[in-house]
């Protein structure tokens, strides 16, 4: 396994992490007081915060399917979370037995569960790396040792982005990436948006910032622009719980109101 050894990591319990708030609201038990402290003020401002995370793994489960069916055998995941069942690879596998899959992560107890990330097929192959998002250097040097870059990959930063501001190079971070793929590649992207109650999404981000943390909500127009030179596969841009359902669980959501994330997928020409 490629990163430190989990030994040596100290996971911070002083502010929340993305990941573990995560964790939280799909019920799992891998988070802390702080974590959960937010999570619950996150429900005050949008109480489907629960539908929110479910509606997200389930695109994951349905874009891993088409991209198996499309042909993509390699996987980097980046951001990819505390682990929850089926994972990416279980449902690349499932696909394709010999699919090779790489996550990153960048969160110390993401990594003390590395091992339920590791379960590969005879056939395939599965590593994780503890690194930042942002150190996008790292995170392709240690998957070049398991995936091979000269081939398609299929590159999917899932509910990530929103975590990086633009200031912090979140488009430049995407163009490193994309511009290490092979000509046959697909970049994966899910994101959290203010279109539909900018106020809200207002109040969100001001109660990350007061934490010491990054919520950059995006439009659609913005989420659009991280494909910019690729050719987006139909459904293009879409809501969250709309990209290709017929692929995989529908999550029933409270109310009639469309749950607040873009989804799409792009290949690399």
């Amino acid at each position: 396994m490629t990163g430190q050894d989990s030994a040596a990591v100290r996971i911070d319990t002083s502010k929340p992490h993305p990941a573990r708030m995560y964790d939280w609201f799909l019920g799992g038990k891998d988070n802390y007081p702080v974590d959960e402290e937010m999570a619950k003020q996150l429900l005050t401002l949008d109480a489907r915060g629960r539908d929110m995370a479910r509606v997200n793994r389930a695109y994951m489960h349905r874009a891993t399917r088409w991209l198996g069916g499309n042909g993509i055998r390699q996987y980097l995941d980046i951001g990819t979370g505390i682990p929850t069942e089926p994972n990416l690879h279980q449902i690349a596998q499932q696909v394709a037995p010999e699919s090779r899959v790489v996550y990153c992560d960048n969160d110390p107890i993401v990594l003390a569960h590395a091992e339920a990330l590791l379960r590969s097929t005879p056939e395939g192959a599965t590593e994780y790396i503890q690194a930042d998002a942002r150190d996008p250097e790292a995170i392709l040097d240690a998957a070049g040792k398991v995936l091979d870059f000269t081939r398609p990959i299929a590159l999917s930063l899932l509910a990530l982005l929103h975590f990086v501001d633009d200031e912090d190079g979140a488009y430049e971070l995407v163009d490193r990436l994309v511009g290490q793929l092979a000509p046959g590649s697909y970049l994966v992207l899910s994101h959290t948006t203010g279109d539909f109650d900018p106020e809200k999404a207002a109040e969100a981000r001001a109660m990350y910032k007061a934490r010491g943390l990054t919520l950059r909500p995006r439009s659609r127009e913005e989420f659009t622009r991280f494909f910019d030179g690729l050719e987006l596969v139909e459904p293009g841009v879409s809501l969250t719980a709309e990209w290709h359902p017929e692929l995989g669980e529908v999550i029933d959501v409270l109310g009639d109101r469309p749950i607040p994330g873009y989804a799409g997928v792009a290949r690399v020409g």
